[in-house]
Parts: C-alpha cells; sequence; structure tokens
C-alpha cells in the first residue's frame, strides 16, 4: 500500500466529511465504536452551510472536488441498488458533472496525438468547448468534403488529457478500501465490493475508448433506421479515434426545454410516448439501449424526431432476458400473475426449491394495487422495483444486467412524464410488448427457434466426422503415452539389480578404504 494511495484516501475522507456526506445518511445500527469516532471528527469539520443541504446536493459537491474518477464511481453506484441501498442510489442518480472545460489549447493537443496533424488541418473550423463533462469536453466545428465542397457541422468530443492515468491511480485507492471492506466487515462479502470495482474499471476503461462508442452509435443507427421518430448522430469515422469523436452536429432543443418544444409546435404527447416505445424496442427487439437517457442526451430535431447522444454507457440484454422483460410486463398488462411466475422459474431467476404458486401470491401484491388508479398514477419503473424487491425473498440473485434496465426505465419514465404528466405507461408500452409476444412467441417465432434448432443440429452432424477423427488421434496419443510409460517402468524395474550392485560395491571400497 503505497503512501501515495493512503493520502488520496485521506484526502476523500475530509472532502466527503467536509461537505457533510458522511453524517448525511442513517447508518443501520448498530454502528461500532470505530465508525461512531469517525462520525464524530467528520461533524466536526463538517461546513456550517453543508447542513442546509440535501444528501444529494452534498454528493454532488464532494465527488465534483474529488475529480473525475469520483463522479463516474457515484454515476456507478446509482446502477447498483443492491450494493449501497435504494435511498443512496436514488440521490447518486441525482449525480450530474460539473466539471470546467479544460480548454482550447489541450484540446488540441490531444488532435494532434489522435491524428499526426494540428486542428486545423484535420478540421476546416475547430471551435471553442461548448460543453464539458468528467471524461471529455464537447467542441462545435466544420468539415470540408474535398469531393464536393460541401462544408457541414460536427460535434467533436475529445478525451480530457491525463484522465486515463488519473483513474488508474484513483482505482488504486478503490481498490484499497474495497479491501478493507471485505476484511474488516464480513457481512458486506456477499456484495463483493472487489467485483463492484472490477466492473467499475472495466466500465470506464471501455467509455474511455471513444472507437467503442463510435461503433455503438453506428450498431444503434443500424437498429433503428426504420424506426419512425427516433435517431442517432451519425459518425464520421475518417475523423474518430480512441481519444476523439467526431459525429453529425445536431440542431435541436435539449429535452429540457419543454416549454422551447411546445413553442416551436411539437406534440409533447406523441414525443413522450415516443420516447418510452423506443427505449422498450431498444431493449426488447435488440438487445442493446442507450443506458444514460437522462434529458442532457436527448434533442428533438427540426423535424420532431428524438435524437439520442452521449453513447459512452450502454446495456444489453440476451435472448433469455429479453424473454423475461416481456413476459413480465405482458403478464402485468394482462394480470396474469401465474404466468409471471412460471417465467422467473423457466429463466432459473428463482431457485426451484420455491413453489410457484406462492411466487404468484407475492407478485399479485405488487399488480393489484394498480388496478383502479389513474394511468398517470402508475410507474412501470416503480413495479420493476417492487419486482425486484421481492424476488429478493425467493432468493433471486442480482442481474445487473436486469438492475441497469430497471434504473434506466425510471430516468426515460421520469423524463418522458416531463412531457405528459398523465403518460398511460401500460397503452403506450402495449403494442411493443404485443408485437414482441407476437413475434417471437408465436407461429412466426417457433418456426423461426425450431429452425435454429434445427441448423445447431445439422452443425453439430457436420462436425461428427471430425470430432470423431479427433477423439481417434486423442486415443493414440493416450496409448502412445501409456506405452512409453511402461517401457519406462520396465527400464527402470532392469537397473533396480544392476543399481544394487554399484551401490554395495560402492560401500565395500568405502568400508575397505576405511578399515
Amino acid at each position: 500500500m503505497a503512501i501515495g494511495d493512503l493520502l488520496r484516501l485521506a484526502r476523500a475522507g475530509y472532502v466527503l466529511a467536509r461537505e457533510g456526506v458522511a453524517t448525511a445518511f442513517p447508518l443501520p445500527e448498530p454502528i461500532p465504536l470505530p465508525i461512531r469516532m469517525l462520525l464524530g471528527f467528520a461533524r466536526l469539520i463538517e461546513r456550517r452551510a453543508a447542513g442546509d443541504r440535501g444528501g444529494a446536493e452534498r454528493l454532488t459537491r464532494a465527488v465534483n472536488r474529488l475529480g473525475p474518477s469520483y463522479v463516474k464511481l457515484g454515476q456507478f453506484l446509482a446502477t447498483r441498488p443492491d450494493v449501497v441501498g435504494r435511498r443512496m442510489a436514488n440521490d447518486l442518480s441525482a449525480l450530474q458533472d460539473n466539471v470546467p472545460p479544460f480548454g482550447d489549447v489541450g484540446a488540441r493537443a490531444e488532435v494532434l496525438a489522435a491524428f499526426g496533424l494540428p486542428a486545423e488541418q484535420v478540421f476546416t473550423v475547430f471551435g471553442p468547448p461548448i460543453a464539458a463533462a468528467s471524461i471529455a469536453q464537447v467542441h462545435r466545428a466544420e468539415v470540408t468534403d474535398l469531393l464536393t465542397g460541401d462544408t457541414r457541422v460536427v460535434a467533436v468530443k475529445v478525451l480530457r488529457p491525463g484522465v486515463a492515468r488519473r483513474f488508474a491511480r484513483d482505482l488504486r485507492a478503490f481498490y484499497i478500501v474495497a479491501r478493507l471492506i471485505e476484511r474488516f466487515h464480513p457481512p458486506s462479502r456477499r456484495l463483493k465490493p472487489l467485483a463492484v470495482v472490477d466492473t467499475l474499471a472495466r466500465s470506464v476503461s471501455l467509455e474511455m475508448d471513444f472507437r467503442l462508442e463510435a461503433a455503438a452509435l453506428s450498431e444503434m443507427a443500424e437498429n433503428t433506421r426504420a424506426d419512425e421518430g427516433f435517431r442517432v448522430p451519425s459518425v464520421d469515422w475518417e475523423r474518430s479515434a480512441k481519444t476523439v469523436l467526431t459525429m453529425e452536429w445536431i440542431d435541436g432543443r435539449k429535452l429540457s426545454d419543454v416549454a422551447g418544444i411546445a413553442s416551436e409546435g411539437h406534440d409533447l404527447k406523441r414525443l413522450a410516448a415516443t420516447l418510452i416505445q423506443s427505449f422498450l424496442r431498444h431493449a426488447m427487439r435488440d438487445g442493446f439501449f442507450h443506458a444514460d437517457m437522462h434529458q442532457g442526451n436527448l434533442f428533438i430535431d427540426p423535424a420532431g424526431s428524438v435524437v439520442a447522444v452521449d453513447f459512452g454507457i450502454m446495456g444489453r440484454l440476451g435472448a433469455k432476458e429479453r424473454r423475461f422483460l416481456a413476459e413480465i410486463l405482458f403478464g402485468f398488462i394482462r394480470r396474469d400473475y401465474r404466468r409471471v411466475a412460471e417465467v422467473h422459474f423457466e429463466a432459473g431467476y428463482v431457485p426451484a426449491q420455491h413453489d410457484v404458486n406462492t411466487f404468484a401470491q407475492a407478485l399479485r401484491a405488487i399488480g393489484e394495487p394498480l388496478q383502479g388508479h389513474t394511468a398517470s398514477e402508475i410507474s412501470m419503473a416503480r413495479l420493476l422495483t417492487q419486482l425486484f424487491e421481492v424476488t429478493e425473498l425467493f432468493d433471486m440473485q442480482t442481474r445487473p444486467e436486469l438492475i441497469m434496465l430497471q434504473k434506466t426505465m425510471v430516468v426515460v419514465e421520469g423524463v418522458a412524464r416531463t412531457l405528459d404528466p398523465q403518460l398511460d405507461m401500460w397503452r403506450t408500452a402495449e403494442p411493443v410488448v404485443t408485437e414482441w409476444i407476437t413475434r417471437n412467441l408465436g407461429p412466426v417465432g417457433r418456426i423461426e427457434d425450431a429452425g435454429r434448432t434445427l441448423s445447431s443440429l445439422v452443425k453439430l452432424v457436420s462436425t461428427l466426422p471430425m470430432l470423431a477423427v479427433d477423439l481417434e488421434r486423442a486415443a493414440a496419443a493416450e496409448r502412445d503415452r501409456n506405452l512409453y510409460l511402461e517401457r519406462q517402468r520396465w527400464s527402470l524395474e532392469r537397473l533396480v539389480w544392476p543399481a544394487w550392485i554399484v551401490a554395495i560395491s560402492l560401500a565395500a571400497l568405502a568400508i575397505s578404504a576405511v578399515w
């Protein structure tokens, strides 16, 4: 454990205490004596004004003082209520990057390092930064097509200089804390703190490689090319690299500007429905969804389409998870709690020793209170939250991909309700869910499943001759090996008596030499 890491941890603790984070959230009783002593010290050095702020504001101020790594840690933990608790996760969800831009000079240096050319040669015009976050900042630029001479506006995302090195340094401190927690607080071991830090490290390393974000944009564009009312910016691959991402400039209003969107004549109810249905299509149809769909990452273009940006954090669902999600939503829409329970058992999420009827009863306790309420009072995201709470009672293991889905749905639903407070989530979701159920679980889906099964069998049959040859080679190699070992054993046995004779002769010579 390096002294530098300890000093950085000490500084982090001081900043958290100074901003009142240490005393902002209740801890479960009983609180060990060392923790009580640390909390007492934290209260002594807490800012006077900290007590007037809420927990989310205290966290935001603290992590922004500590730097990009801590901002990312907070945003990551917001997706893991199983680790930090639901109240803390909700407060962390409010975290927003509030990092000043690193300036034009640093950005130009990054462009030069990425392409080996100054910014003026890569772009016709390279403007000052217009937005900044913990990992990157965005510039407005222009490029000229050499063939047509046409000029177009682009958005250039540039990685913050030194952020990878700083994150790697702070990551060592995170690992120290995780090890200390696992060593001195046994109950927390089930939450696997070290695995949490491992996941954070992988997530941020992927997010800091803009080639992967460009690939995510490209994949999403392919998935949604026929979708009405939703699109993503196109990528300028020629001017994109690991630390620089160039994409289409979006002329539009951020979704946070509801009054401005309405003043331009856009249908707010239609936009809200498009947002919800697009997210559900991405999750269920494609198994690939934008996992950071807050208002700052969503625009409305002049044509009235929803445009998503910032594809650094993406979620994926496998075929099993997509079917799980679709059947659960469909079951709650139809009030078929028995089927919802069966889906959990079929997916293997609830252990087989539990009773499906008892589990269906627990699900009814979630679904029935929704009946009789107005559409604006029913939250699909809240339903999923309650569902995961109930499944914990039936030993359902934490599924990170489903937790990310649930957290994203909370955000998307909240954004949609700012456009349409009376949004009927169930009526809006039903066409998408029904379409998926009909397409994948109906006759067409069953035929396709049978075709995939037949294709797998054909592939298996085609590999049987090769498999037989491999097995024969392995058997021959094993026979050769056994034969070799047998010869070695036989050779050693033949050497036993000569070895004894040599040993006795040497002993006799030694005795005669002594005498």
